[in-house]
């Protein structure tokens, strides 16, 4: 047997909030309904649907503006790291993200460790521009001078 679900929130590989899906009985019955993601069809469950989905997009505008002036902060921001060399200027180590947001955090600038865009350890003297998630669709770079001590 299956019943059609109306989903009150995302359930991976399953649908999106908002979607109507036919699951079997039991999970909807064991898994969707007891933990809120997924309510019977009616009109009483789309207009709670409505009302939750018009909150959400309210805060998620606020995030989204709280972002980008963020992001324009962060235009102009760049840091300045030194680190020491042997005689031929190569790096007695790395500079991670931990090393990035610490100089980042003298300046003023408070940043997660998750939103650096950092896919390899700074091996290397010079300048790098270092993408910054902000959010799903805003990113800001910023400059990493890796100098020698």
């Amino acid at each position: 047997m299956t019943t059609e679900v109306l989903l009150m929130a995302d359930v991976k590989d399953l649908g999106e909030e908002g979607d109507i899906v036919t699951v079997a009985d039991g999970y909807a019955r064991n898994f969707l309904f007891p933990r809120k993601k997924g309510a019977a069809v009616s009109d009483v469950t789309k207009r709670q649907l409505g009302k939750i989905q018009e909150k959400r997009e309210i805060e998620r505008a606020a995030q989204m503006e709280a972002a980008r002036k963020q992001a324009e902060k962060l235009s102009g921001v760049s840091c300045t790291i030194p680190v020491k060399t042997d005689d031929e200027d190569k790096m007695y180590g790395s500079v991670a993200a931990k090393d990035i947001l610490e100089a980042l955090k003298v300046q003023g600038v408070e940043l997660e460790k998750n939103s650096l865009q950092l896919e390899h350890p700074i091996k290397e003297l010079g300048v790098f521009d270092i993408a910054v998630k902000l959010d799903k669709e805003i990113e800001a770079t910023i400059k990493v001078w890796v100098v020698e001590e």
